[in-house]
């Protein structure tokens, strides 16, 4: 896996996604160690002080995907607010994992389940909360 990009979240999407790791049982999900991972090497800012072109928790973003070139425009989102829109992403999907933190222009490897690397790239951050004004989500 090559280096891995900085990556940026804020202390509430820490604290929440921390408590939601924890609530799932051990292995229960494919990428659950990575994305542990990812939260353990990340800097962590407040809220207020997030930079406007980081992906954050319920962020719309739009990303491409290398091995295919498909691009896509999902909204990050917790498990439970998936709604079958085909317009959101989870943060414990391989991809929406390898989202989080990234700022627009960045790349990432990320492990496939069943094996192999994927490479996402962060084209546009089209929609972040936090950009808006929207600390309590």
């Amino acid at each position: 896996m090559s280096d891995k990009p900085k990556i940026i979240i804020s202390s509430m999407d820490l604290e929440r996604l921390e408590n939601l790791l924890e609530s799932l049982p051990a292995h229960s999900v494919p990428g659950m160690e990575a994305l542990a991972a990812e939260l353990y090497r990340a800097e962590v800012v407040e809220p207020r002080l997030m930079p406007p072109n980081v992906v954050t928790m319920n962020s719309k973003v739009r990303f491409k995907v290398d091995a295919s070139q498909e691009e896509f425009c999902l909204t990050l989102v917790y498990p439970k607010d998936l709604d079958g829109s085909g317009e959101k992403i989870s943060i414990l999907a391989p991809v929406g994992s390898a989202l989080l933190g990234l700022s627009e222009g960045c790349e990432i490897d990320w492990p496939k389940p069943g094996g192999g690397l994927l490479r996402v790239r962060i084209e546009e951050v089209v929609h972040q909360p936090e950009r808006s004004g929207e600390y309590h989500r």
